[in-house]
């Protein structure tokens, strides 16, 4: 595959597996530095980048810990380093730990906001400072259909991406004109790590489109957003129409179908949380 001009660098958090490394093969195919943002997940993120250069790409693996606020800026810093010069950031790593409300207590809390809020503000503040005065930026930040069809599951989780959602509304106004800041709202995508691969074929295909969405179609919507010069504070909804679905728990917990073809959902006990 023939590999666009180089652009300058683009930084994925969590890009080492997953939605985020979609998007960094995704964003190399575009001729893009890409900084393969990791925490622990050394093997796989060298695998990514072992990935973008095989097909033609650049490529650079970066570790951090972004439960650590001084870690936003050193990683900003360090991106420029090695790429050259950050026109592109990508807010993606984010916590998935279920609570409810009777669950819920402030040490979980606090985390998840560390990571999947405070952190994508530290990173763009610490990008935006950063960028060079001849050069336009763009921030996209990863949200969650949820926040259109919620549900009370996994409640410190869906109240960050509520957050991270002001956030990317409040940046594209405060940022601009230099700065674009748009959100990709995924559905459900890939499996979480306590569903069964039953469980989550059920609920995949339960949209409009019959169809649930891919990482593929996320790295779509990203590098649209990325290459839309006209676009800013716009949040696009990825998922197959599964928010015009609605449902009262998160789809993790579908167990089966009964006759009426309606999806049943385990309860608390049931799934052992």
């Amino acid at each position: 595959m023939t590999v666009k001009k180089t652009k300058p660098g683009a930084l994925i958090t969590g890009a080492a597996r997953r939605i985020g490394r979609a998007i960094a093969l995704g964003l190399a195919k575009d001729g893009w530095h890409v900084v393969v943002h990791y925490h622990k997940s050394f093997e796989a993120a060298e695998q990514t980048v072992a990935a973008i250069e095989a097909q033609g790409g650049q490529a650079t693996a970066i570790a951090a810990d972004l439960s650590r606020a001084d870690s936003a800026s050193e990683l900003i810093t360090e991106s420029i380093n090695v790429t050259g010069g950050l026109t592109c950031l990508v807010n993606n790593a984010s916590l998935f730990v279920n609570d409810d409300i009777l669950s819920f207590n402030s040490e979980g809390f606090n985390s998840m906001m560390a990571v999947n809020l405070c952190t994508p503000v530290l990173l763009s503040q610490a990008f935006s400072e950063k960028l060079q005065e001849s050069s336009d930026g763009v921030i996209i930040n990863l949200l969650d259909q949820k926040l259109v069809n919620p549900n009370p599951d996994f409640l410190s989780y869906t109240l960050s991406k509520y957050g991270l959602n002001g956030l990317t509304t409040m940046l594209a106004m405060a940022l601009g004109p230099r700065v674009r800041v748009c959100g990709v709202a995924p559905g459900l995508v890939l499996p979480s790590a306590d569903q069964t691969r039953d469980q989550f074929s059920i609920v995949h295909d339960r949209t409009p489109l019959e169809r649930g969405a891919t990482v593929f179609d996320i790295a779509s919507a990203v590098r649209y957003l990325v290459s839309a010069t006209a676009v800013t504070g716009e949040i696009l909804l990825v998922d197959g129409g599964q928010h015009l679905v609605g449902s009262t728990r998160d789809v993790m917990f579908a167990k089966t179908k009964n006759h009426s073809d309606e999806v049943q959902f385990f309860n608390d006990d049931e799934n052992g949380k």
